[in-house]
């Protein structure tokens, strides 16, 4: 991924990037620094709290990476899957209704999530909710969209 530019964020930036992740996800987030990387070949817009890659835009909305919520675990919008599932979402594929374990009953569809493994609580990926939180556990079905997961260039961003 080339980098086209970075700068630092006003301080106005940064408290709609914390506030934004305290409401959506129980996170308090509070670096010394905040700088705004935009890649040439690529639409993401990557956040890096204090050096290191925390923060990415899903929909103009600011969201942990997979690296950022391993950092600084969510509270809230978590769908956790079992290790049967784990292969598949770490090598980016969308979430099924038979993998998932438990999820945050307070989801609602459209929603940006977190997945985590039910072992050790690590986030594997980053995706959008298609369906309620109360609706995600079951026999069939895709719930969760992948956006962003363990491996891909985002996460091999240094």
């Amino acid at each position: 991924m080339e980098v086209t530019s970075r700068h630092h964020l006003r301080s106005d930036g940064i408290r709609e990037i914390e506030r934004t992740l305290t409401e959506g996800l129980g996170v308090d987030l509070d670096g010394e620094s905040y700088e705004r990387v935009v890649f040439a070949d690529s639409d993401v817009e990557l956040v890096l709290v204090d050096g290191a890659p925390l923060v990415t835009y899903f929909d103009d909305e600011p969201f942990l990476t997979v690296r950022g919520a391993n950092a600084h675990p969510p509270e809230k919008r978590v769908v956790t899957v079992d290790a049967g599932a784990v292969s598949f979402v770490s090598d980016g594929a969308d979430v099924m209704r038979p993998g998932i374990t438990d999820a945050d009953p307070d989801i609602e569809a459209g929603d940006h999530v977190v997945v985590a493994e039910e072992t050790h609580g690590k986030v594997l990926a980053v995706g959008r909710a298609l369906t309620d939180g109360a609706d995600m556990v079951g026999d069939s079905g895709k719930v969760v969209e992948s956006l962003h997961h363990v491996g891909d260039e985002l996460y091999g961003f240094t």
